[in-house]
């Protein structure tokens, strides 16, 4: 079951995670329906999938989309508001949702999937508001250099893989 929770402009959907898929458009629905057949027969496409259907908490705020797992809260993806291009569900199937972004520093773009018993077409509808809240806003202030933004993408992982790193390390000493 999905759970949803409102703290500092951040809600947060508990959902299975079925995967993510390097797809070759930034939109459609078709891209949809090709990175869920790819994940369905893994051996046909080079994909990144989860091991088998995780949970895994969905954050949206004002500046991206964060997809932690769910025990261990460990972040598996974080995809910045402005690099999203597309999201939908899937019309084969309702219960399955996904967003296409592209990556903020590489000439790529992955089709993030799930999938929700009751929240699906309430998280598109949230993730196209806040898709189009932030464009207002940047279009406001000015667009980020994306440079910069990959670089505090990857100062953030490095820093957090860092800490569970030690955290290992002090486990091994003891």
């Amino acid at each position: 079951m999905s759970d949803a929770s409102e703290d500092d402009n951040e809600i947060s959907f508990r959902v299975k995670f079925l995967g993510r898929v390097e797809v070759v458009r930034p939109d459609g629905l078709q891209i949809l329906e090709e990175a869920a057949q790819s994940i369905k027969t893994p051996e046909k496409y080079s994909t990144e999938k989860a091991a088998k259907k995780s949970k895994v908490h969905l954050f949206l705020s004002q500046s991206g989309i964060d997809i932690l797992e769910n025990k261990t809260k460990f972040l598996l993806y974080t995809c910045p508001l402005s690099t999203v291009s597309f999201c939908a569900m899937l019309p084969s199937s309702p219960k399955v949702f996904g967003f296409v972004a592209r990556h903020p520093a590489a000439d790529m773009c992955h089709c993030y999937l799930f999938q929700s018993k009751m929240f699906s077409h309430v998280l598109v509808s949230v993730i196209g508001d806040a898709f189009r809240a932030s464009t207002k806003e940047e279009s406001i202030h000015g667009r980020r250099d994306l440079i910069v933004e990959a670089l505090r993408h990857k100062n953030k992982m490095l820093q957090r893989e860092n800490a569970e790193l030690n955290r290992r390390l002090a486990g091994q000493s003891d």
